[in-house]
């Protein structure tokens, strides 16, 4: 079953986006595409996957569809709409395909920001039909509960539903806040896989694989955008250092403890290639300062030798595009660096203490009092971190820290 588990996870948005194009009714679709899941898993393990699972999936998602339009009674005016859709949809058949240019994985993400629904939404919806995720990962992803993040999803449908069912191509009106979103999606994909919110692996290497791959169609769709080549360049300079992050037990290791001698050095270059290629010359964006940042510490010999100065400020200059805790959190590890671990401290004070940023800030905090050496506090921080977090290896990481911290006294008890 795991294997079936993992032809299919991958086949989800190309089916789910190639019937949406076809028929633009997501609700159905959607529906139309868990009872094909449903047929594979059932199927699949004893007759074998089929030569084109794509097909069969998208074969068998249909049928559903058509079953569901004539039980509705509403065939004829069913047929009549989608007859007006140019060209005529064609169902693959089990030796057929898509073209090997048409990307539906890629028009799904622009089909899903619908302008009936808000931005946030919009990332949130894309984010369960692209990206797969669960609402409890998208629910961490926007520091909000997940009962919050179901009823935004269920609102997002429903405005949908309103608005006519059906989604649409971007017009070139549209296109540049669709395209914002896309990238946020893209962005928030890649951050769920690189560290997972929660589980026993710290990474979702199909997640960091497929957000790449997409963030590499949509800059071949809009190579002089500066944006999208810098979103890009984040990817491929933080994706330079996975194997590193990882120790033998399967722990996290942090960036100043890694073995810089693991990091993959084809991938930094073309990151610095395309950040490189676009600062300066285009309009500049968060992700781009995001990728210079990265781009300072792939180059760094060493932790110490790392230029914090220059991420200090161009942490102070992401602020202006991207306000909010996370980055705040972020730039006191770096003040911290450069003008001792009391200065980042107050700059940590700077956030609001009512947002629940979960462990993070915690794990910040522990970190930059270890530093000035409050050993107590600092451990004291790292246990609360561990305790709220529900990623197995980020718990051990952070269990690890504190057992390092225990008094000298209880540490010489018998």
């Amino acid at each position: 079953m795991t294997g079936v588990a993992e032809v299919l996870r991958p086949l989800v948005p190309q089916v789910l986006g190639a019937l949406v194009r076809r028929y633009g009714q997501f609700d159905a679709c959607e529906d139309a595409v868990a009872d094909a899941l449903l047929a594979a898993s059932e199927q699949w393990p004893a007759e074998g996957v089929p030569d084109n699972p794509r097909g069969w999936l998208i074969t068998v998602a249909t049928r559903r569809l058509t079953d569901h339009w004539r039980s509705e009674s509403a065939r004829r005016r069913r047929e009549e709409s989608v007859a007006l859709r140019e060209p005529p949809p064609v169902v693959p058949g089990p030796g057929q395909d898509q073209a090997p240019d048409s990307d539906d994985t890629l028009s799904l993400l622009f089909l899903c920001c619908h302008p009936a629904i808000s931005p946030p939404s919009q990332v949130a919806l894309t984010l369960r039909a692209v990206g797969g995720l669960t609402t409890a990962q998208i629910a961490s992803a926007f520091l909000v509960p997940e009962a919050t993040m179901t009823r935004r999803i269920t609102r997002a449908k429903e405005s949908i539903a309103a608005a006519g069912s059906t989604f649409s191509e971007p017009s070139a009106a549209d296109f540049p806040e669709r395209l914002r979103v896309v990238l946020q999606v893209l962005y928030l994909i890649f951050n769920e896989g690189y560290t997972a919110t929660s589980g026993q692996h710290l990474q979702r290497l199909e997640l960091t694989a497929e957000a790449i791959r997409l963030a590499r169609a949509v800059h071949a769709l809009l190579p002089g955008d500066g944006e999208v080549a810098g979103l890009l360049a984040l990817m491929l300079l933080t994706e330079a250092r996975r194997d590193a992050r990882i120790g033998d037990r399967g722990e996290l290791v942090p960036l100043p403890e890694q073995d810089r001698g693991r990091w993959d050095t084809a991938l930094i270059d073309e990151g610095e290639a395309l950040i490189d290629a676009v600062l300066g010359r285009t309009a500049l964006g968060p992700y781009q300062v995001q990728a210079a940042i990265a781009a300072l510490h792939d180059r760094a010999p060493s932790a110490e030798a790392t230029d914090w100065p220059q991420i200090v400020e161009l942490y102070e200059l992401l602020r202006t595009f991207m306000p909010g805790p996370v980055v705040t959190l972020n730039q006191a590890v770096a003040v911290a660096q450069v003008a001792g671990p009391d200065q980042g401290l107050a700059l940590l004070d700077t956030v609001d203490a009512g947002l629940d940023l979960g462990r993070r800030a915690d794990a910040v905090r522990a970190h930059l009092l270890e530093l000035r050496g409050d050993r107590a506090a600092a451990r004291d921080h790292y246990l609360r971190a561990a305790e709220r977090t529900p990623s197995l290896p980020e718990r051990r990481y952070l269990m690890d820290r504190a057992g390092r911290l225990v008094p000298e006294e209880d540490g010489a008890r018998p």
